[in-house]
């Protein structure tokens, strides 16, 4: 298999040309990938929009589909989207995700999470929008997987200067269309993301700061179906 061009890089793995229609991720740390791969196949399986998958030459490559169309990140930068339509458009990601029977799991309230939904991981191709990036998917709280896609939203509206307008615009469509935020585990993904690696000093001293924003959206989704109602 013979690697061509680097195409894109993440916090923990860059991704690969392969040929027109293949890539290959590669963790940096040679992270196995094979669990990742069973879950693409299975959530496949159920309809839900992921790249196809293969078996990479290693553990730690993952072979997927090459997609084609921008990121909803380079959309929202472009114009082409709006953050309303970006935050109405993951929130329905979310709920169709946790829709989805657990593969294994013995809780009956646990449902496969992401736990990195955000708008740099969702394509939107000609054929709708495709979800990647299931490094971190597990099976769990859907609250927790819902609370997650909202502070990475809002750590990026604090700490991402290239992307804050974009993040503040996606938030409160984002809490609005998940019904505010009662359902979010917010302290248990504030946890989460304070012991992630990958994340800077400013990332991790702006979460108190981020979960407030949160909380401000969802008071303000609250009150908004208080006025139409």
């Amino acid at each position: 298999m013979e690697i061509g061009e680097l195409i894109g890089v993440g916090r923990t793995a860059d991704v690969f040309a392969l040929d027109e229609d293949r890539v290959v991720r590669r963790y940096r740390d040679g992270e196995d990938a094979t669990g990742e791969a069973l879950m693409m196949a299975y959530l496949a399986g159920h309809g839900y929009p992921v790249p196809a998958v293969w078996p990479g030459a290693a553990a730690g490559e993952l072979v997927m589909q090459r997609l084609s169309g921008p990121t909803m990140r380079e959309a929202l930068v472009a114009g082409t989207l709006s953050g309303e339509q970006a935050g109405e458009l993951l929130a329905a990601l979310l709920l169709r995700l946790h829709a989805i029977p657990p593969r294994a799991g013995a809780d009956p309230a646990h449902r496969i999470v992401h736990l990195d939904l955000h708008p740099e991981n969702v394509f939107l191709t000609p054929d709708g929008p495709v979800v990647i990036d299931w490094a971190t998917a597990q099976e769990g709280p859907p609250g927790l997987d819902t609370a997650m896609a909202a502070l990475i939203l809002a750590q990026a509206a604090l700490t991402m200067p290239a992307a804050a307008e974009v993040a503040r615009t996606v938030l409160p469509a984002l809490v609005r269309q998940l019904g505010g935020t009662e359902g979010m585990l917010l302290p248990e993904a504030r946890a989460r993301r304070a012991a992630n690696p990958t994340l800077t000093q400013e990332e991790i001293a702006a979460l108190d700061e981020a979960v407030a924003l949160i909380l401000v959206a969802g008071a303000d989704a609250h009150e908004s179906v208080l006025q139409q109602g």
